[in-house]
């Protein structure tokens, strides 16, 4: 039987059926959920919700003589536990995680590879086969956030989607904790991150990987993937409304020039502006069948250009601080005269990031790389300005910040 409750009157074992309020109002990737975690009991009473639907026939329910004072002595008695269950991820640098960072990689790609290909044959989407891959990503990210989401940039163009969709799993992580979401939060995001592009399994090959520009018929069978994969997920098990809502809206725009409905400002969710600024990022630093993909510098330039119509601004100014004005794998001049690859974010500044110097431009040549940390305080150098790889006849900076990453520096 269905029975709507206080929030405060919540014990574990219950069964929740529905949440009595919007889906902005709670961080809950799931209508209905058994309550078996500590953490999940806090994290609703934390919320504004008021009530919420239990079904008692397939939990607890409410039980005669119970009063005030003794539910609310177990529910303390929750959050106590709650408090000392919670797992803390221990930060690293670039180097310790990247080795792990490339399994998870690996593994992420064959995993969204399967999923998204037996959703091409009709096979219904389950968050059951999705939620692990957030959590390996989402635990990666944790400890560096640099590591996976600069190794998943280098993708090739034949596993564009399924890489990219792993890539923007990370990036709405990443963002997600920046803009200081909750842990339920973020999971959702980065749920929605990874199946964002689902739809693009109903667009015919011939069109995803055509190297030269679509036709009007083509671009606008290509516009349909965002309403393609909103249907897919509709028939899956467990995907949640955040999910749904990105995948439908991550190319809505600020100024309403997006689609597929054209919403405007306010219009558009929290989501779904986080994905829409996560979801270009990495198309466009990313090698495509039609062009190569600009610097991440230059991709942060780019996209500020284009910030007052396309993106929230509040939005992008905090995934600019996620990533660092100068992202992992940006080419940058130094005021000493060297040029230097970034390969790893420090906490003191997004200016003061660490290098590997690898470059002399007085001699136009290459020297033995030295590692820089601009954040020490015996550091005198400066980043003067980021540069274009192919000026200087440089086409491995992708190439050398990988190979640090796995070096024992």
């Amino acid at each position: 039987m269905l029975i709507r409750i206080h929030v405060k009157q919540l014990r574990l074992g219950m069964f929740v059926h529905e949440l009595c309020g919007s889906w902005m109002d709670h961080p809950f990737w799931r209508g209905a959920f058994l309550l078996n975690d500590p953490k999940d009991l806090k994290t609703l009473l934390s919320t504004g919700l008021k009530e919420v639907w239990i079904d008692d026939s397939k939990g607890l329910g409410i039980e005669g003589g119970e009063d005030e004072k003794s539910i609310a002595a177990e529910v303390e008695a929750t959050l106590a536990q709650a408090d000392t269950s919670g797992k803390t991820v221990q930060r690293v640098n670039v180097a310790q995680e990247a080795a792990r960072a490339i399994k998870i990689c690996a593994k992420s790609k064959l995993a969204v590879t399967s999923m998204f290909k037996e959703a091409r044959m009709g096979k219904a989407l389950s968050s059951d086969d999705a939620l692990p891959i957030v959590e390996e990503i989402s635990t990666s990210v944790a400890r560096n956030p640099g590591a996976l989401i600069g190794l998943a940039r280098l993708k090739d163009k034949d596993d564009y989607t399924y890489m990219h969709s792993v890539a923007v799993c990370a990036l709405m992580v990443s963002l997600a904790r920046q803009l200081g979401l909750n842990d339920e939060q973020v999971r959702q995001a980065g749920l929605a991150g990874l199946l964002h592009d689902v739809g693009k399994m109903m667009i015919p090959l011939s069109i995803l990987n055509k190297p030269g520009k679509l036709t009007d018929v083509e671009f606008d069978k290509m516009r349909s993937h965002p309403a393609e994969g909103h249907k897919m997920l509709l028939e899956g098990s467990g995907i949640g409304d955040v999910a749904l809502d990105v995948c439908l809206h991550h190319h809505e725009k600020m100024d309403g020039s997006g689609y597929p409905e054209h919403l405007a400002d306010t219009q558009i969710s929290l989501y779904a502006k986080m994905g829409a600024v996560c979801d270009v990022y990495d198309a466009i630093t990313s090698n495509r069948p039609y062009k190569s993909g600009w610097e991440p510098a230059e991709s942060i330039r780019k996209m500020a250009e284009w910030s007052k119509g396309h993106f929230d601004t509040t939005i992008f100014h905090a995934f600019v601080k996620s990533i660092g004005i100068y992202p992992i794998g940006s080419l940058v001049k130094l005021e000493s005269g060297y040029l230097g690859v970034i390969i790893e974010q420090t906490e003191k500044s997004l200016l003061t990031p660490i290098l590997m110097v690898f470059f002399s431009i007085k001699s136009n040549g290459r020297i033995t790389p030295e590692i820089l940390d601009m954040s020490k305080p015996t550091c005198q150098d400066k980043i003067v300005s980021h540069e274009d790889p192919a000026k200087w006849n440089i086409h491995d900076v992708q190439e050398l910040w990988s190979g640090v990453a796995t070096a024992p520096w």
